[in-house]
């Protein structure tokens, strides 16, 4: 690990915090590895149920990659095959929030992107800049783009390399909430807290049952879904959820 990405657990709610904030927390492959790690970690618990993704400061959710440090790989081919945190963050299993405060750019966005669920401060801006510098995004940009806020306005995105504000990423549905940003993290913890308090396997088969939904032909999604919902169904939490509704309870799941 490295001091600019910090890996915290409370309870069965992890977060992952870029903590570079004199930098925009602009990512660094030192920090990616870093990133990596955290997420290894989060995928090998059976404890942690949901994975807050943030940025440190004020300022900045991530400006994306150092520019800095791209000139450091040898080849396009390396750069290309780079660890990378935006990928790092997609391969979250378990349910996974991005609390967005200030910039998102590039990387950031991406970032951002591969998150399941997006809260943004009022002061929170996004923006695909990579075309201001002569490249596009790498991450995923024009697919999870696309998928969250339709081809129009990502194209707007991708093509201006412009910012928007949080009120039109809410507007486009590129955040499901805009908090003030003094409540952003007590709301992000609220949320998690509330997804960590369900069904495990429940949650992490609903984020692979969202993502085929979004790639794969209507009539086979619903196969997969009709698929995701026997295995549940066959968990011992499943069975612990009837029987806590037969009882009038609260279920204690176990992730088994």
């Amino acid at each position: 690990m490295t001091d600019n990405v910090l890996f915290t657990v409370d309870g069965a709610v992890a977060t992952i915090t870029l903590n570079r904030p004199d930098k925009l927390n602009a990512a660094t492959p030192e920090m990616a590895k870093a990133i990596v790690a955290a997420v290894t970690a989060c995928n090998d618990s059976d404890t942690i149920r949901c994975v807050i993704v943030t940025g440190a400061g004020p300022k900045a959710f991530c400006a994306g990659s150092d520019i800095a440090e791209l000139d450091s790989y040898a080849t396009p081919w390396d750069f290309r095959n780079r660890s990378d945190y935006c990928d790092a963050i997609h391969r979250l299993l378990k349910p996974t929030i991005a609390a967005v405060n200030g910039y998102a750019l590039g990387g950031g966005l991406e970032t951002a992107l591969s998150c399941d669920i997006r809260l943004a401060s009022s002061n929170a801006r996004f923006a695909a800049p990579e075309i201001k510098l002569g490249w596009i995004g790498g991450g995923g940009m024009a697919a999870m783009l696309a998928h969250s806020i339709g081809l129009s306005n990502a194209a707007l995105m991708i093509m201006s390399g412009d910012l928007i504000d949080a009120q039109r990423a809410l507007q486009w549905g590129l955040v499901s909430e805009v908090v003030e940003p003094e409540a952003l993290m007590d709301r992000a913890r609220e949320l998690a807290v509330t997804i960590a308090s369900r069904a495990p396997i429940a949650a992490e088969t609903a984020k692979l049952n969202l993502r085929a939904a979004v790639s794969m032909p209507l009539d086979k999604a619903m196969e997969y879904e009709r698929d995701l919902q026997a295995i549940c169904f066959a968990t011992d939490d499943a069975k612990e959820g009837r029987a806590a509704f037969a009882e009038k309870r609260p279920p204690r799941f176990r992730r088994r």
